[in-house]
């Protein structure tokens, strides 16, 4: 005689498959299949609605038709190992960057990632930086906010749209930072290699002051320091006043 526990978990491996699976995997037997057609539509439907608000520009590339088959690939392929539903859209740009349909354009994983980066930073519980002294900003280690993030991009994401969808990518990277303000207001800037490599290092090199950082900076782009200070000192300023970087909390005396 087979076990009731066994028996109902071999029921809810059944609708689990077809659920996810419904074009190769029959509903359970012993289930009335317009309830079960009930259930496999809630649940693709809620998936479907649950990531169509994060992905606009990417659904208007691909289409509703190809957008459904997206999502019932993801569905039936990906095995979430988040409980929570505002993590979702995390784990479905992970799907992306580890598949590639024949059918789905070659930017199709960094977009999504360019898009999801948005709800990240609205979501997120990190503080801004605290105010610190203008003045001390060469002497002192800098710090990155954890609300910029810097990125780079094989494909011009910012600007992919259905009259924009080349066919390969650019000869050079796109950089962005993507910040969010005490407002709650998400930007998107572009960055200069020189500006991205900057943040960069303050991630890399936390323990160098402002000078340090940009005197190594000067010398990886093959300048001199010396007329490279100002300019790069203004730009350490801009980003001061809008929050990218401060001082470092941690600093030795």
């Amino acid at each position: 005689m087979v076990e009731p526990s066994r028996t109902l978990h071999q029921q809810q491996q059944a609708l689990t498959r077809y659920l996810r699976d419904p074009e190769h995997c029959p509903a359970p037997a012993d289930m009335d299949p317009a309830r079960a057609a009930v259930y496999r539509e809630l649940i693709f439907e809620n998936m479907r609605s649950l990531l169509s608000g994060t992905f606009p520009v990417l659904i208007s590339l691909l289409g509703q038709d190809q957008w459904r088959a997206c999502v019932r690939g993801f569905l039936r392929d990906h095995r979430c190992t988040t409980p929570r539903f505002g993590e979702i859209a995390q784990e479905f740009v992970g799907y992306l960057a580890t598949v590639q349909a024949p059918d789905w354009p070659p930017f199709m994983a960094e977009l999504a990632h360019y898009e999801w980066v948005e709800m990240a930073l609205l979501q997120s519980d990190a503080e801004s930086l605290p105010a610190g002294d203008e003045a001390s900003l060469l002497d002192q280690p800098l710090r990155l906010s954890p609300l910029a993030w810097p990125l780079a991009y094989q494909w011009p994401v910012h600007r992919l749209a259905p009259h924009y969808q080349p066919a390969t990518p650019p000869s050079e990277p796109t950089l962005l930072l993507v910040r969010r303000t005490a407002q709650f207001q998400v930007r998107f800037s572009e960055l200069s290699p020189l500006a991205w490599r900057l943040l960069q290092r303050i991630e890399a090199f936390p323990e160098l002051d402002g000078r340090e950082q940009l005197v190594v900076l000067a010398r990886e782009a093959g300048v001199s320091s010396f007329g490279f200070m100002e300019d790069a000192m203004a730009l350490v300023r801009k980003m001061h006043g809008e929050g990218v970087v401060g001082i470092s909390t941690q600093s030795s005396n």
